[in-house]
């Protein structure tokens, strides 16, 4: 009997276009002879859809009219058994249900990949593939990260934090941000991917746009002076916090002073159609000598393992092209495409990777059905409240 894979894509977030198209690359490679696939499109409402037409990319063009023609489902802890079954219910005909062995969220950016989605499949009670709910949240909040790796000597650009009550005196708080970084500057969403309100800023009217841009997205945002001579190289990591291995190094390349979103997921665009995170202009393997190419895979494993990673995460590093240095710049604990790009070179194709992660995702299973959660007590039994309120047992 073949296991059944939920693949959920979409969701609440900035990056929800790009989830689309990695979710269904995904669908696309995926082992169907070890596993029968069930799309599941995740709206920007939170609202779960499957149906004949979801698999389909240019069904995409206009959502509403897939909709229509597709089934609305709620997930659904039956005795144990986790389905998807159509909603709202009906009496007679045309009820859907499907059981879920596994669920493989393929999904970007806050609400989905940050832990939120992730707790509520674990909650739920069901396997899921990718990092658990902690190192999920971790590693989408970029100065939360920072500090965790800092502890374990991976080397981090200093960053400092600021919210929306800072943001209520821009002026004064540019200029605390010129005191203490001066230019160029750095500003970005604490916990957004995809290079959305990431800008850099150059003189005292462009930190002001880099600010007004980076908390229209987020409340909380961090800043870091900017390397000048920046080279950005990516590596991906496959494994848990035991044992992982990394790919590939890549140099992605970019028009301005940072990748943006449109050189990740439109400039490189075969044909004007985007492939996700598989569009962008880049260098595989990286420019880079050897002993900086074997520097870079063990920083990216190291940080992996700190972080508690499972199945594929892309690390993005900064290299200084003034002094060399390197510095670890985010980790993408469901990164654009995958990443199955940075593991062909290495004689991984992306049906292979795809097949390792569910089994990293049911080696934690195993692991965590042999722990402790509940133990019989009789405290209940001897509660009371005795009739007055704020009661103790």
């Amino acid at each position: 009997m073949k296991t059944q894979v939920a693949l959920v894509f979409g969701g609440r977030s900035v990056e929800h276009e790009v989830s689309v198209i990695s979710g269904l690359q995904a669908y696309m490679n995926i082992d169907t002879d070890k596993y029968d696939v069930t799309p599941v499109y995740m709206t920007k409402t939170g609202e779960f859809y499957v149906g004949d037409h979801i698999g389909d990319i240019d069904r995409y063009k206009d959502i509403p009219a897939l909709l229509r023609e597709s089934v609305r489902v709620i997930w659904v802890n039956d005795d144990g058994s986790v389905k998807l079954r159509s909603y709202p219910g009906k009496l007679f005909g045309g009820k859907y249900e499907k059981r879920v062995d596994i669920v493989f969220p393929v999904v970007h950016g806050t609400n989905v990949e940050d832990g939120a989605l992730q707790g509520f499949f674990k909650t739920l009670g069901v396997t899921f593939v990718g990092c658990d709910v902690c190192a999920s949240a971790v590693g989408m909040d970029k100065y939360v990260t920072k500090t965790v790796l800092k502890d374990v000597g991976v080397p981090v650009l200093d960053g400092k934090l600021y919210t929306l009550s800072d943001y209520r005196e821009t002026d004064a708080l540019a200029g605390r941000i010129e005191e203490k970084f001066g230019y160029p500057v750095i500003i970005k969403p604490v916990d957004l991917g995809s290079s959305v309100g990431i800008s850099i800023a150059h003189e005292r009217r462009g930190l002001i746009e880099a600010l007004d841009d980076a908390f229209r997205y987020a409340s909380v945002v961090l800043a870091e002076h900017a390397i000048t001579n920046l080279r950005e190289i990516n590596c991906s990591v496959l494994g848990d916090e035991n044992e992982a291995e990394a790919s590939e190094c890549e140099e992605p390349m970019h028009t301005e002073d940072i990748l943006s979103y449109e050189d990740k997921y439109v400039s490189g665009a075969k044909g004007g159609k985007s492939q996700g995170m598989a569009s962008v202009s880049r260098k595989i393997p990286a420019d880079i000598s050897a002993e900086m190419r074997e520097q870079i895979r063990e920083m990216a494993v190291t940080s992996f393992k700190a972080l508690r990673c499972n199945g594929v995460a892309r690390i993005d590093f900064m290299l200084d092209g003034d002094d060399g240095r390197i510095y670890f710049n985010e980790i993408n604990t469901i990164p654009g495409s995958l990443a199955f790009y940075l593991w062909e070179p290495l004689g991984v194709p992306y049906k292979e990777l795809l097949t390792r992660m569910i089994e990293l995702a049911r080696k934690r299973e195993r692991a965590e059905r042999s722990l402790t959660f509940t133990f019989d007590t009789n405290i209940l039994d001897r509660a009371s409240f005795g009739g007055a309120k704020g009661g103790k047992v």
